[in-house]
């Protein structure tokens, strides 16, 4: 069975996304070992400067890199990444699984993304669209994207 991690930078707060995060999450428990790490956001200003925000970048980093399992696949969630179809996110989940990765850890950066150095150590750079949200919804986006992989490989009428 598959060991799939997000590790994301920031909490969760808002009850709405939370609820949804856990929905999810239960629904996963028959395909996949869930894990969702959560890591501290650096604090910015109203205005942040760019100095102040190439720091809270490399601060999160530094937690992001500390946490991430040795010889997985990396998927970075980023607006540079490629975009894909849910059928593409379920093929390459197969991929991975067939060609040994077991593991598989999705990293979400905080309000400011992710760190340049965190994304040149992903295997993958995952765009979930080119529109902006937040990442305390991508989160919620992605687990149901990795939830409707699962259905895809299961041949479920979830994905219609």
């Amino acid at each position: 069975m598959q060991k799939i991690t997000v590790l994301c930078v920031g909490k969760l707060k808002e009850r709405f996304y939370l609820d949804a995060s856990a929905e999810y999450s239960k629904r996963l428990q028959r395909y996949c070992r869930l894990e969702i790490a959560e890591l501290p956001e650096s604090r910015l200003p109203e205005d942040p400067s760019p100095a102040q925000i190439r720091q809270a970048l490399e601060n999160e980093a530094a937690a992001i890199t500390a946490r991430l399992p040795k010889g997985g696949a990396v998927v970075a969630l980023c607006v540079e990444g490629r975009a894909c179809s849910s059928e593409e996110l379920s093929r390459r989940l197969q991929e991975l699984a067939v060609a040994g990765k077991t593991q598989v850890t999705f990293l979400i950066g905080g309000s400011v993304g992710l760190a340049e150095e965190v994304k040149r150590q992903a295997d993958w750079k995952l765009s979930m669209s080119p529109m902006t949200f937040p990442h305390h919804l991508a989160r919620v986006m992605l687990l149901e994207q990795i939830y409707r992989a699962f259905q895809i490989q299961q041949g479920t009428r979830y994905h219609k």
